[in-house]
């Protein structure tokens, strides 16, 4: 019996580096965003829903513009990341933030519309076919309360000749199993090394080193784990507006505390994506080149 699987795409992000609503730029040979290849990739996957975590400011045009293109094609719904959701602390703990509490946080908001096996990933990058099937076999065959999978990248192919950016650096044991994951943050290329700027003393990383892109494969019962988590983390972060919540940190802790075990699904997929604009060009140029190779049709 074929199992239902959902693709959670969170879509609510800012795009203060980009400079805009990256989600729905234009960027296949025929008007197509980069979350419409993932969307194609995901149903001839085996997902038969998608569920879109958005600000609610936006909600018409993102019905207009993406909602309306699937209908017929996948089940589909949006749920809104605000401020306050899930947040159960005194009201002057929000009243300085200006956006929500981070990629963690964008997937707990899905808590209540979200009740079977499901992906996560960003609506910013693109993943690839091949990793869309190890996720939704993993999905349908392996996940358990306990076993949750993830999509790892080598961090070479994961940079930006265009500034800094953000990874989930892994390390993983000889059964391909995530032994730990910390956020990586401001990595780039320097003086011929790979640094990340996560403490005041920058760190070395390699290129061949596995980092997550935010592609995870999850058992409904990671809510409820999250939810613990994020309760704690707004606690101990009511004084700092800017705090956010990625969900390599929630991970690493369930990992440490032997609560869940998290398997590294190998791909041959190339990861791209737009953390900037200068960006475009490089993603606009590998889709054309793609769908001329015919790994897509132009018109989907």
């Amino acid at each position: 019996m074929k199992k239902d699987l959902t693709l959670l795409i969170l879509a609510a992000g800012m795009g203060s580096r980009y400079g805009g609503l990256k989600q729905l730029e234009e960027v296949g040979p025929n008007g197509q965003t980069i979350m419409d290849y993932s969307v194609y990739d995901a149903i001839r996957a085996g997902f038969n829903k998608v569920v879109f975590v958005i600000r609610k400011d936006f909600e018409q045009e993102f019905k207009e513009k993406v909602i309306k293109k699937y209908e017929g094609k996948i089940e589909t719904a949006c749920v809104f990341q605000g401020m306050d959701t899930f947040v159960e602390a005194d009201a002057s703990v929000i009243e300085n933030r200006q956006k929500p509490w981070g990629a963690a946080h964008a997937v707990l908001v899905a808590k209540d519309h979200v009740k079977e096996p499901f992906a996560v990933i960003n609506a910013d990058d693109y993943y690839g076919e091949d990793a869309f099937v190890q996720v939704a076999t993993f999905l349908a065959d392996e996940t358990s309360p306990t076993l949750f999978g993830l999509v790892g990248y080598q961090l070479v192919n994961t940079l930006s000749d265009n500034g800094t950016v953000n990874r989930g650096v892994c390390q993983v044991d000889e059964n391909a199993f995530l032994t730990s994951i910390f956020e990586g943050k401001k990595i780039a290329r320097e003086d011929g090394k790979i640094l990340h700027h996560t403490t005041e003393t920058p760190g070395e990383l390699s290129e061949k080193d596995q980092v997550s892109m935010n592609f995870f494969g999850f058992h409904p019962a990671f809510f409820n784990q999250l939810h613990d988590y994020f309760k704690n983390f707004v606690a101990n972060n009511t004084e700092d507006p800017k705090a956010e919540l990625p969900i390599p940190p929630v991970i690493d802790e369930l990992i440490n505390q032997d609560k869940i075990q998290m398997k590294v699904l190998s791909t041959s997929s190339k990861w791209i994506g737009m953390t900037y604009q200068e960006d475009k060009e490089w993603v606009q140029n590998s889709l054309a080149e793609w769908t001329e190779k015919g790994a897509y049709p132009s018109d989907f």
